[in-house]
């Protein structure tokens, strides 16, 4: 599979060259990773950038970036990278110097001019201060900021919390505070939140040994006994609406009427009682053009 670097000349013969160039500024060299790291002398740090910007055959005219590192278990536990770029040679090397909290690095301002930002960064993330830059100030941190964040000793949470306050209108500054440190945490409930019994979540309880099983499911809903003052009272007439009386009573006189007998039907009416059903008028044939064939 093919590397989805860049791609740069060869190096080979650049170590040779930057040692025969640097003399005694040079402190070790390593190719790694198809990668060149020449480590320097501190305090030669400004003329082995310059021998190697304008070395011919070096060549490397550009600055790219200035990275720290922090190693605390060493004594000088700072280390200072400058990368480095030759558009005529197509190469890139990393030139290192080493320093503790209290010694200085020379400022290569002098060479490049963008490296007073990249200084700045590094003495604001690691705290590293480089003699003979004229603006060493935080470049990324807040106002007042203390501290280093980018040090190994530095706490991920940091000493100060910020927010709006609407009491003052501005941004205030609070120590900060960790509720979840004293919280006891377990695998269950990580954030100590409530316990929610589902149903179902009982077969999943250990029984006891000789505990008695479960009822066998019936299909019946179960029969609840009525709560205590619930139901019809003693002496309580039913609640009837207007609506229900006249239906009650207009049944009542249709059931009456449908029982009596013919004579008293007829009677009502006002007709003679003649034993003979009522004619049925006979239903004209449907012819096409008649509307029930429509």
């Amino acid at each position: 599979m093919a590397s989805s670097a860049p791609r740069t000349s060869s190096n080979e013969g650049m170590i040779a060259a930057a040692q025969g160039v640097l003399g005694a500024l040079l402190v070790d060299s390593k190719d790694h990773v198809g990668e060149i790291t020449l480590t320097v002398q501190r305090d030669g740090v400004v003329e082995a950038c310059r021998l190697l910007r304008d070395t011919p055959g070096l060549e490397f005219q550009s600055l790219m970036e200035i990275a720290g590192v922090d190693y605390p278990e060493r004594p000088e536990r700072f280390e200072v990278n400058y990368h480095l770029l030759s558009y005529t040679q197509n190469r890139r090397v990393r030139v290192k110097v080493l320093t503790d909290e209290r010694t200085p690095v020379p400022s290569i301002t002098g060479l490049w001019p963008v490296a007073g930002w990249l200084e700045r960064e590094v003495f604001d993330l690691y705290g590293v201060t480089f003699a003979g830059n004229a603006d060493l100030r935080r470049i990324l941190t807040d106002y007042g900021f203390e501290g280093h964040p980018l040090r190994k000793d530095f706490p991920l949470t940091g000493f100060v919390e910020m927010r709006y306050s609407e009491t003052e209108k501005r941004v205030v500054y609070e120590p900060v505070e960790l509720a979840q440190d004293f919280r006891s945490f377990d695998f269950l409930t990580p954030w100590n939140g409530p316990e929610y019994h589902l149903p179902g979540d009982e077969k999943a309880e250990p029984q006891a040994a000789g505990a008695p099983s479960p009822a066998p499911a019936t299909g019946e809903a179960p029969k609840l006994a009525p709560a205590p003052g619930t139901g019809p009272r003693k002496d309580e007439k039913p609640y009837n609406s207007e609506n229900d009386e006249r239906g009650r009573n207009g049944a009542a006189e249709a059931e009456a009427e449908a029982t009596k007998p013919d004579a008293a039907k007829a009677a009502n009416a006002g007709g003679k009682v003649t034993g003979i059903d009522e004619p049925v008028p006979a239903k004209p044939a449907a012819t096409r053009d008649s509307p029930e064939a429509q």
